[in-house]
Protein backbone atom coordinates (compact mmCIF):
# COMPACT_ATOMS: atom_id res chain seq x y z
CA UNK A 1 0.00 0.00 0.00
CA UNK A 2 3.24 2.22 1.02
CA UNK A 3 4.44 1.64 -2.46
CA UNK A 4 1.57 2.38 -4.52
CA UNK A 5 0.67 5.77 -3.10
CA UNK A 6 4.24 6.67 -3.26
CA UNK A 7 3.83 5.64 -7.45
CA UNK A 8 0.84 7.54 -7.44
CA UNK A 9 2.66 10.45 -5.70
CA UNK A 10 5.39 10.24 -8.12
CA UNK A 11 3.27 10.01 -11.26
CA UNK A 12 1.22 12.92 -9.92
CA UNK A 13 4.27 15.05 -9.77
CA UNK A 14 5.91 13.94 -13.08
CA UNK A 15 2.48 14.53 -15.01
CA UNK A 16 1.86 17.85 -13.65
CA UNK A 17 5.07 19.33 -14.62
CA UNK A 18 4.58 18.08 -17.95
CA UNK A 19 1.30 19.75 -18.62
CA UNK A 20 3.34 22.90 -17.06
CA UNK A 21 6.08 22.75 -19.01
CA UNK A 22 3.94 21.82 -22.26
CA UNK A 23 1.43 24.72 -22.07
CA UNK A 24 4.93 27.17 -20.78
CA UNK A 25 6.56 26.44 -23.98
CA UNK A 26 3.13 27.07 -26.02
CA UNK A 27 1.41 30.05 -24.61
CA UNK A 28 4.46 31.88 -22.89
CA UNK A 29 7.09 31.64 -25.46
CA UNK A 30 10.00 31.71 -22.90
CA UNK A 31 13.20 33.93 -23.44
CA UNK A 32 16.29 33.35 -22.34
CA UNK A 33 15.90 34.10 -18.55
CA UNK A 34 12.91 31.70 -18.98
CA UNK A 35 14.78 28.66 -20.26
CA UNK A 36 17.27 29.01 -17.41
CA UNK A 37 14.99 29.48 -14.70
CA UNK A 38 12.49 26.39 -16.60
CA UNK A 39 15.77 24.39 -16.73
CA UNK A 40 17.11 24.74 -12.65
CA UNK A 41 13.42 23.98 -11.82
CA UNK A 42 12.99 21.29 -13.81
CA UNK A 43 16.22 19.49 -12.28
CA UNK A 44 14.99 20.03 -9.04
CA UNK A 45 11.92 18.25 -9.56
CA UNK A 46 13.85 15.41 -11.21
CA UNK A 47 16.15 15.21 -8.50
CA UNK A 48 13.28 15.53 -5.87
CA UNK A 49 11.05 12.13 -7.90
CA UNK A 50 14.22 10.21 -8.00
CA UNK A 51 14.78 10.37 -4.50
CA UNK A 52 11.16 9.30 -3.89
CA UNK A 53 11.29 6.49 -6.36
CA UNK A 54 15.12 5.14 -5.47
CA UNK A 55 14.32 5.84 -1.38
CA UNK A 56 10.70 5.01 -0.92
CA UNK A 57 10.33 7.04 2.04
CA UNK A 58 6.57 7.51 3.56
CA UNK A 59 4.48 10.21 2.81
CA UNK A 60 5.70 12.47 5.61
CA UNK A 61 9.44 11.73 4.63
CA UNK A 62 8.64 12.67 0.73
CA UNK A 63 6.91 16.05 2.11
CA UNK A 64 10.16 16.87 3.66
CA UNK A 65 12.31 16.05 0.75
CA UNK A 66 10.23 17.79 -1.12
CA UNK A 67 9.99 21.35 0.75
CA UNK A 68 13.75 20.97 1.21
CA UNK A 69 14.53 20.40 -2.54
CA UNK A 70 12.04 23.24 -3.39
CA UNK A 71 13.55 25.49 -1.17
CA UNK A 72 17.31 25.16 -2.67
CA UNK A 73 15.22 25.38 -6.23
CA UNK A 74 14.28 28.60 -5.35
CA UNK A 75 17.12 29.94 -3.53
CA UNK A 76 18.67 29.00 -7.21
CA UNK A 77 15.97 30.47 -8.96
CA UNK A 78 16.21 34.12 -7.23
CA UNK A 79 20.17 33.42 -7.09
CA UNK A 80 19.98 33.45 -10.91
CA UNK A 81 17.20 36.08 -11.72
CA UNK A 82 19.65 38.68 -9.66
CA UNK A 83 22.51 38.20 -11.52
CA UNK A 84 21.06 37.74 -14.94
CA UNK A 85 19.16 41.19 -14.29
CA UNK A 86 22.83 42.45 -12.76
CA UNK A 87 24.28 41.92 -16.45
CA UNK A 88 21.34 42.87 -18.02
CA UNK A 89 21.63 46.37 -16.22
CA UNK A 90 25.10 47.21 -16.81
CA UNK A 91 24.33 46.17 -20.36
CA UNK A 92 21.77 48.36 -20.58
CA UNK A 93 23.22 51.00 -18.74
CA UNK A 94 23.97 52.97 -21.71
CA UNK A 95 22.22 51.50 -24.73
CA UNK A 96 24.16 54.20 -27.21
CA UNK A 97 27.41 54.93 -26.18
CA UNK A 98 27.16 58.59 -25.41
CA UNK A 99 31.17 59.14 -27.02
CA UNK A 100 29.98 58.21 -30.31
CA UNK A 101 27.63 60.52 -30.02
CA UNK A 102 29.60 63.18 -29.02
CA UNK A 103 31.95 61.87 -31.76
CA UNK A 104 29.60 62.16 -34.50
CA UNK A 105 28.37 65.48 -33.23
CA UNK A 106 31.63 67.32 -33.05
CA UNK A 107 33.52 66.21 -35.29
CA UNK A 108 32.53 69.28 -38.08
CA UNK A 109 33.41 71.38 -35.36
CA UNK A 110 36.60 70.32 -33.86
CA UNK A 111 38.06 69.76 -37.22
CA UNK A 112 38.03 73.43 -37.69
CA UNK A 113 40.26 73.58 -34.64
CA UNK A 114 40.44 74.76 -31.31
CA UNK A 115 39.08 78.16 -30.73
CA UNK A 116 35.90 79.69 -28.16
CA UNK A 117 33.73 78.98 -30.97
CA UNK A 118 34.44 75.23 -31.73
CA UNK A 119 34.89 75.43 -27.85
CA UNK A 120 31.22 76.45 -27.63
CA UNK A 121 29.37 74.34 -29.85
CA UNK A 122 31.28 71.50 -28.73
CA UNK A 123 30.51 72.14 -24.67
CA UNK A 124 26.31 72.14 -25.55
CA UNK A 125 26.99 68.47 -27.46
CA UNK A 126 28.27 67.49 -24.46
CA UNK A 127 26.13 68.68 -22.20
CA UNK A 128 23.20 67.85 -24.30
CA UNK A 129 24.16 64.06 -24.64
CA UNK A 130 25.44 63.33 -20.93
CA UNK A 131 24.93 63.03 -17.27
CA UNK A 132 26.42 66.32 -16.05
CA UNK A 133 25.73 69.69 -14.82
CA UNK A 134 28.27 71.45 -16.30
CA UNK A 135 30.98 71.17 -19.10
CA UNK A 136 34.20 73.74 -19.86
CA UNK A 137 36.61 72.93 -22.65
CA UNK A 138 39.80 75.36 -22.35
CA UNK A 139 42.84 75.69 -23.95
CA UNK A 140 46.37 76.04 -22.14
CA UNK A 141 45.78 79.38 -20.79
CA UNK A 142 41.93 80.33 -21.10
CA UNK A 143 38.82 79.37 -20.65
CA UNK A 144 37.24 79.25 -24.13
CA UNK A 145 33.96 77.74 -23.18
CA UNK A 146 31.42 76.99 -20.13
CA UNK A 147 27.72 76.15 -20.10
CA UNK A 148 25.43 74.56 -17.15
CA UNK A 149 24.96 74.98 -14.15
CA UNK A 150 26.67 77.98 -12.16
CA UNK A 151 27.18 79.58 -15.02
CA UNK A 152 26.87 83.15 -14.24
CA UNK A 153 29.54 83.55 -11.98
CA UNK A 154 31.86 80.98 -14.56
CA UNK A 155 32.17 83.00 -17.52
CA UNK A 156 34.36 81.67 -20.77
CA UNK A 157 36.60 84.20 -22.12
CA UNK A 158 39.00 84.84 -18.85
CA UNK A 159 42.52 82.80 -17.82
CA UNK A 160 42.31 79.36 -16.28
CA UNK A 161 42.61 80.43 -12.39
CA UNK A 162 41.56 77.15 -10.56
CA UNK A 163 44.74 75.23 -9.64
CA UNK A 164 43.35 71.53 -10.37
CA UNK A 165 42.87 72.84 -14.20
CA UNK A 166 46.52 74.15 -13.95
CA UNK A 167 47.85 70.89 -12.40
CA UNK A 168 46.11 68.87 -15.21
CA UNK A 169 47.58 71.08 -17.73
CA UNK A 170 51.50 71.01 -16.46
CA UNK A 171 51.11 66.96 -15.26
CA UNK A 172 48.91 66.16 -18.92
CA UNK A 173 47.21 63.18 -15.86
CA UNK A 174 43.63 62.92 -15.10
CA UNK A 175 42.95 65.46 -12.46
CA UNK A 176 39.18 64.44 -10.22
CA UNK A 177 37.88 67.10 -7.32
CA UNK A 178 35.23 64.96 -4.93
CA UNK A 179 34.51 68.00 -3.00
CA UNK A 180 33.49 71.81 -3.49
CA UNK A 181 36.74 72.88 -1.48
CA UNK A 182 38.82 71.21 -3.96
CA UNK A 183 37.34 73.23 -6.90
CA UNK A 184 38.51 76.51 -5.25
CA UNK A 185 35.46 78.76 -6.70
CA UNK A 186 35.35 81.72 -5.40
CA UNK A 187 31.35 82.22 -4.90
CA UNK A 188 30.02 81.24 -1.91
CA UNK A 189 26.78 80.36 -3.54
CA UNK A 190 28.65 78.13 -6.14
CA UNK A 191 26.41 74.96 -6.45
CA UNK A 192 29.24 72.69 -8.06
CA UNK A 193 30.24 70.06 -6.29
CA UNK A 194 32.62 67.75 -8.22
CA UNK A 195 34.13 67.94 -11.17
CA UNK A 196 37.11 65.65 -13.28
CA UNK A 197 39.30 67.30 -15.54
CA UNK A 198 41.15 65.29 -18.58
CA UNK A 199 43.62 66.76 -20.43
CA UNK A 200 42.97 66.89 -24.12
CA UNK A 201 46.34 65.92 -26.11
CA UNK A 202 47.64 66.91 -29.42
CA UNK A 203 50.54 64.94 -30.92
CA UNK A 204 51.49 64.20 -27.79
CA UNK A 205 51.28 67.59 -25.61
CA UNK A 206 48.41 68.87 -23.78
CA UNK A 207 46.87 71.08 -25.95
CA UNK A 208 44.08 72.20 -22.96
CA UNK A 209 41.09 70.37 -20.83
CA UNK A 210 37.93 69.12 -20.91
CA UNK A 211 36.20 69.64 -17.61
CA UNK A 212 32.73 67.43 -16.70
CA UNK A 213 31.30 69.04 -13.14
CA UNK A 214 27.91 67.59 -10.65
CA UNK A 215 26.41 69.49 -8.36
CA UNK A 216 25.20 66.56 -6.50
CA UNK A 217 27.57 66.01 -3.39
CA UNK A 218 29.46 62.93 -3.19
CA UNK A 219 32.41 61.08 -5.03
CA UNK A 220 32.12 61.20 -8.99
CA UNK A 221 30.51 58.28 -10.95
CA UNK A 222 33.16 56.16 -12.88
CA UNK A 223 31.01 56.36 -15.75
CA UNK A 224 31.49 60.18 -15.90
CA UNK A 225 35.17 59.79 -15.62
CA UNK A 226 35.25 57.42 -18.10
CA UNK A 227 33.30 59.83 -20.10
CA UNK A 228 35.88 62.31 -19.80
CA UNK A 229 38.70 60.58 -20.57
CA UNK A 230 37.01 59.13 -23.72
CA UNK A 231 35.84 62.79 -25.06
CA UNK A 232 38.92 64.45 -23.99
CA UNK A 233 41.01 61.82 -26.14
CA UNK A 234 38.34 62.07 -29.04
CA UNK A 235 38.77 65.75 -29.23
CA UNK A 236 42.65 65.32 -28.96
CA UNK A 237 42.17 63.46 -32.39
CA UNK A 238 40.18 65.54 -33.81
CA UNK A 239 42.45 68.48 -33.13
CA UNK A 240 45.14 66.34 -34.68
CA UNK A 241 43.56 65.83 -37.82
CA UNK A 242 42.20 69.19 -38.17
CA UNK A 243 46.29 70.33 -37.82
CA UNK A 244 47.02 67.80 -40.22
CA UNK A 245 44.05 69.46 -42.86
CA UNK A 246 45.61 72.67 -41.73
CA UNK A 247 49.09 71.45 -42.68
CA UNK A 248 47.96 70.44 -46.11
CA UNK A 249 46.51 73.81 -47.14
CA UNK A 250 49.55 75.66 -45.86
CA UNK A 251 51.45 73.67 -48.25
CA UNK A 252 48.75 73.64 -50.78
CA UNK A 253 48.63 77.24 -50.74
CA UNK A 254 52.84 77.96 -50.73
CA UNK A 255 53.64 75.35 -53.44
CA UNK A 256 50.86 77.14 -55.42
CA UNK A 257 52.33 80.67 -54.49
CA UNK A 258 55.67 79.76 -55.53
CA UNK A 259 54.54 78.06 -59.01
CA UNK A 260 52.91 81.26 -59.34
CA UNK A 261 56.02 83.57 -58.82
CA UNK A 262 57.80 81.10 -60.86
CA UNK A 263 55.64 81.81 -63.56
CA UNK A 264 54.57 85.23 -62.95
CA UNK A 265 55.67 87.35 -65.80
CA UNK A 266 58.42 90.17 -64.24
CA UNK A 267 60.02 87.18 -62.30
CA UNK A 268 59.75 85.47 -66.51
CA UNK A 269 60.85 88.81 -68.01
CA UNK A 270 63.56 89.73 -66.19
CA UNK A 271 65.02 86.89 -65.80
CA UNK A 272 64.94 86.48 -70.10
CA UNK A 273 66.23 89.93 -70.60
CA UNK A 274 68.98 88.87 -68.13
CA UNK A 275 69.95 86.08 -70.52
CA UNK A 276 69.18 88.08 -73.77
CA UNK A 277 72.13 90.74 -72.85
CA UNK A 278 74.32 87.95 -72.30
CA UNK A 279 73.43 86.35 -75.38
CA UNK A 280 74.84 88.99 -77.43
CA UNK A 281 78.07 89.41 -75.26
CA UNK A 282 78.69 86.00 -74.00
CA UNK A 283 76.43 83.21 -75.40
CA UNK A 284 77.25 80.32 -73.59
CA UNK A 285 76.57 81.82 -70.29
CA UNK A 286 73.21 82.76 -71.78
CA UNK A 287 72.79 79.05 -73.01
CA UNK A 288 73.36 78.31 -69.30
CA UNK A 289 70.86 80.11 -67.34
CA UNK A 290 68.26 79.08 -70.14
CA UNK A 291 69.07 75.05 -69.18
CA UNK A 292 69.04 76.29 -65.27
CA UNK A 293 65.50 78.44 -66.14
CA UNK A 294 64.41 75.19 -67.17
CA UNK A 295 65.46 73.54 -64.68
CA UNK A 296 64.21 75.50 -61.83
CA UNK A 297 60.37 75.51 -63.90
CA UNK A 298 61.14 71.58 -63.93
CA UNK A 299 62.15 71.11 -60.17
CA UNK A 300 58.61 73.21 -59.22
CA UNK A 301 56.56 70.88 -60.72
CA UNK A 302 57.99 67.92 -60.19
CA UNK A 303 57.32 68.60 -56.13
CA UNK A 304 55.04 66.82 -54.43
CA UNK A 305 54.43 65.30 -50.90
CA UNK A 306 55.36 67.73 -47.70
CA UNK A 307 59.29 66.54 -47.53
CA UNK A 308 62.46 67.26 -49.34
CA UNK A 309 65.69 66.51 -48.25
CA UNK A 310 68.34 69.31 -47.29
CA UNK A 311 70.05 68.75 -50.32
CA UNK A 312 67.45 68.79 -52.88
CA UNK A 313 66.09 72.09 -51.05
CA UNK A 314 69.62 73.69 -51.50
CA UNK A 315 69.75 72.42 -54.93
CA UNK A 316 66.72 73.93 -55.72
CA UNK A 317 67.64 77.37 -53.58
CA UNK A 318 71.08 77.29 -56.08
CA UNK A 319 69.45 77.28 -58.74
CA UNK A 320 67.49 80.48 -57.87
CA UNK A 321 70.10 81.97 -56.65
CA UNK A 322 71.98 82.07 -60.09
CA UNK A 323 69.13 82.87 -62.39
CA UNK A 324 68.73 85.84 -59.26
CA UNK A 325 72.33 86.72 -60.11
CA UNK A 326 72.11 87.38 -63.70
CA UNK A 327 69.86 90.17 -62.99
CA UNK A 328 71.91 91.56 -60.30
CA UNK A 329 75.24 90.57 -61.65
CA UNK A 330 78.07 91.96 -58.75
CA UNK A 331 75.51 93.81 -57.05
CA UNK A 332 74.59 90.24 -55.63
CA UNK A 333 77.19 88.36 -53.28
CA UNK A 334 76.43 85.22 -51.93
CA UNK A 335 77.82 83.34 -48.99
CA UNK A 336 77.34 79.30 -48.16
CA UNK A 337 78.59 77.61 -44.80
CA UNK A 338 76.06 74.25 -45.12
CA UNK A 339 76.93 71.09 -42.97
CA UNK A 340 77.19 68.25 -45.30
CA UNK A 341 76.11 66.05 -42.33
CA UNK A 342 72.64 67.67 -43.31
CA UNK A 343 71.99 66.84 -46.44
CA UNK A 344 70.15 63.19 -45.88
CA UNK A 345 67.79 64.62 -43.35
CA UNK A 346 64.28 65.97 -44.62
CA UNK A 347 62.97 69.42 -44.26
CA UNK A 348 59.35 70.69 -44.94
CA UNK A 349 59.62 71.63 -48.92
CA UNK A 350 59.66 75.31 -49.40
CA UNK A 351 61.54 76.13 -46.11
CA UNK A 352 64.95 77.80 -47.17
CA UNK A 353 64.32 79.06 -50.76
CA UNK A 354 61.23 81.32 -49.60
CA UNK A 355 63.88 83.18 -47.31
CA UNK A 356 66.45 83.49 -49.54
CA UNK A 357 64.48 85.13 -51.57
CA UNK A 358 63.12 87.45 -49.24
CA UNK A 359 66.52 88.85 -48.41
CA UNK A 360 67.49 89.38 -52.07
CA UNK A 361 64.34 91.36 -52.67
CA UNK A 362 63.74 93.20 -49.11
CA UNK A 363 67.07 93.28 -47.77
CA UNK A 364 69.65 93.57 -50.86
CA UNK A 365 67.92 94.80 -53.84
CA UNK A 366 66.70 98.06 -52.34
CA UNK A 367 70.36 98.76 -50.65
CA UNK A 368 72.34 101.25 -52.24
CA UNK A 369 75.90 99.08 -53.72
CA UNK A 370 76.25 95.35 -53.01
CA UNK A 371 74.58 93.35 -50.46
CA UNK A 372 75.77 90.07 -49.24
CA UNK A 373 72.84 86.99 -48.36
CA UNK A 374 74.78 84.20 -46.31
CA UNK A 375 73.05 80.42 -46.24
CA UNK A 376 73.86 78.67 -42.82
CA UNK A 377 73.21 74.85 -42.34
CA UNK A 378 74.40 73.49 -38.61
CA UNK A 379 73.53 70.61 -36.57
CA UNK A 380 72.48 71.98 -32.59
CA UNK A 381 72.01 69.81 -29.97
CA UNK A 382 69.67 67.21 -32.08
CA UNK A 383 68.58 70.00 -34.30
CA UNK A 384 68.96 71.68 -37.44
CA UNK A 385 69.64 74.88 -37.29
CA UNK A 386 69.28 77.23 -40.90
CA UNK A 387 70.38 80.85 -40.97
CA UNK A 388 69.58 83.01 -43.99
CA UNK A 389 71.58 86.89 -43.07
CA UNK A 390 71.77 89.77 -45.45
CA UNK A 391 73.65 93.32 -44.57
CA UNK A 392 70.58 94.79 -46.83
CA UNK A 393 68.71 97.64 -45.65
CA UNK A 394 66.90 95.96 -42.44
CA UNK A 395 63.28 96.21 -41.09
CA UNK A 396 61.89 98.66 -38.78
CA UNK A 397 60.84 97.62 -35.44
CA UNK A 398 56.76 98.44 -36.54
CA UNK A 399 57.05 96.41 -39.58
CA UNK A 400 59.14 93.58 -37.68
CA UNK A 401 56.48 93.38 -35.46
CA UNK A 402 53.81 93.12 -38.07
CA UNK A 403 55.99 90.34 -40.39
CA UNK A 404 54.11 87.19 -39.80
CA UNK A 405 50.85 88.98 -41.04
CA UNK A 406 49.63 87.53 -44.36
CA UNK A 407 50.92 89.70 -46.77
CA UNK A 408 54.11 90.43 -45.67
CA UNK A 409 57.31 88.34 -46.46
CA UNK A 410 58.36 88.00 -50.20
CA UNK A 411 56.18 89.89 -52.81
CA UNK A 412 55.18 87.59 -55.43
CA UNK A 413 56.56 84.19 -53.71
CA UNK A 414 55.57 82.38 -50.45
CA UNK A 415 54.88 84.65 -47.61
CA UNK A 416 57.20 84.71 -44.27
CA UNK A 417 54.18 83.96 -42.37
CA UNK A 418 53.25 80.75 -44.47
CA UNK A 419 56.61 79.11 -43.79
CA UNK A 420 56.11 80.39 -40.28
CA UNK A 421 52.83 78.76 -39.67
CA UNK A 422 53.79 75.44 -41.44
CA UNK A 423 56.77 74.95 -39.21
CA UNK A 424 54.80 75.11 -35.86
CA UNK A 425 52.37 73.20 -37.22
CA UNK A 426 54.68 70.81 -37.88
CA UNK A 427 56.66 70.84 -34.87
CA UNK A 428 55.26 72.98 -32.25
CA UNK A 429 54.97 76.81 -31.65
CA UNK A 430 58.36 76.78 -30.38
CA UNK A 431 59.78 76.00 -34.13
CA UNK A 432 58.38 78.93 -36.22
CA UNK A 433 60.76 81.51 -37.58
CA UNK A 434 62.63 83.98 -35.24
CA UNK A 435 64.22 87.40 -36.72
CA UNK A 436 66.23 89.84 -35.83
CA UNK A 437 66.78 92.65 -37.35
CA UNK A 438 68.67 96.51 -37.77
CA UNK A 439 67.91 98.93 -39.63
CA UNK A 440 70.90 99.61 -42.27
CA UNK A 441 72.69 96.68 -40.92
CA UNK A 442 70.87 93.65 -42.27
CA UNK A 443 68.37 90.84 -41.62
CA UNK A 444 68.49 87.71 -39.94
CA UNK A 445 66.18 84.79 -40.21
CA UNK A 446 66.61 81.62 -37.77
CA UNK A 447 64.84 77.86 -38.71
CA UNK A 448 65.07 75.20 -36.09
CA UNK A 449 63.99 71.86 -37.11
CA UNK A 450 64.29 68.84 -35.11
CA UNK A 451 65.81 65.84 -36.57
CA UNK A 452 63.74 63.22 -34.72
CA UNK A 453 60.11 64.95 -35.16
CA UNK A 454 61.33 65.51 -39.10
CA UNK A 455 61.82 62.23 -39.49
CA UNK A 456 58.78 61.00 -38.29
CA UNK A 457 56.73 63.60 -39.60
CA UNK A 458 58.16 62.48 -43.44
CA UNK A 459 57.29 58.88 -42.33
CA UNK A 460 52.89 60.32 -41.56
CA UNK A 461 52.85 61.92 -44.49
CA UNK A 462 54.45 59.01 -46.89
CA UNK A 463 51.47 56.96 -45.10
Amino acid sequence: MKNILNIKYANIIHNFLKLVSEWWIVMVRPSSITFGIIIRWGLIQLAAISLVVLLKPGIWEALIIAIALNALGTYSIVDYIQKYKGVKLKLDEHPIDPTLQIANETLPFMRRGLNEETAQKTAEIILKISDVSAVAITDRENVLAYIGECSDHHKAGGPIITYPTKQAIATGELVIVNDKKGLNCPEKNCTLQAAVIAPMKCKGEVAGTVKLYQTSQGSLQPSVVKLAVAVAQLLGLQMELAELDRQTQLVTIAELDALHAQINPHFLFNTLNAIITYSRTHPETARRLLIRLASFFRQALKRHGHFNSVKEEIEYVNTYIILEKARFREKLKIKRDLDPALFDYQVPVLTLQPLVENAIKHGVQPKVGPGTVEIIARLVNGEMLFIIRDDGVGISSDRLSKIFLPGYGSGNGVGLSNVHERLKSLFGEDYGLRITSEINKGTSVYVRIPVKKALWQKEVAAQ
